[in-house]
């Protein structure tokens, strides 16, 4: 009896589909306009109204019913049957919030930019320092 509790439990089901996107609370929170508290007290109900749940669905980037039908179980079977193909799990469309790679270059052309700007203040510092002893 207790399997079938857990299994329907909305809030958990919101709350592993979340993990499985790569998203926190807090992003959850702010796409939805309501504090984090809020989320953590979501995912700790058992039910949730249509409405509430029809927002938060969209805010996860899935359906109403993939959270619904949601299970542990099948996500792990999923995985398992087609470890080449993991991009689908039981509805829920798993795209990593970011590509490493593109994080990588992002950062390193932060870091271009602020030593090309760190070199051009030396270089004007030469500059003066020349001016000053040439006088």
């Amino acid at each position: 009896m207790e399997t079938a509790t857990k299994n329907n439990h909305i809030g958990r089901k919101i709350s592993r589909i979340r993990e499985l996107r790569g998203m926190k609370q807090e992003t959850l929170a702010s796409e939805l306009g309501i504090s984090q508290q809020s989320v953590s007290n979501l995912e700790q109900s058992e039910t949730i109204e249509d409405e509430k749940l029809e927002q938060i669905a969209k805010a996860l980037g899935v359906t109403k019913e993939a959270i619904e039908n949601f299970s542990e179980e099948s996500v792990l079977n999923i995985i398992s049957n087609s470890f080449h193909d993991n991009s689908v799990l039981n509805g829920v469309l798993y795209h990593p919030t970011f590509n490493p790679i593109d994080k990588l270059m992002e950062a390193y052309e932060e870091n271009k930019k602020l030593y090309e700007r760190l070199l051009q203040a030396e270089k004007d510092k030469i500059e003066y320092l020349e001016k000053l002893l040439n006088k």
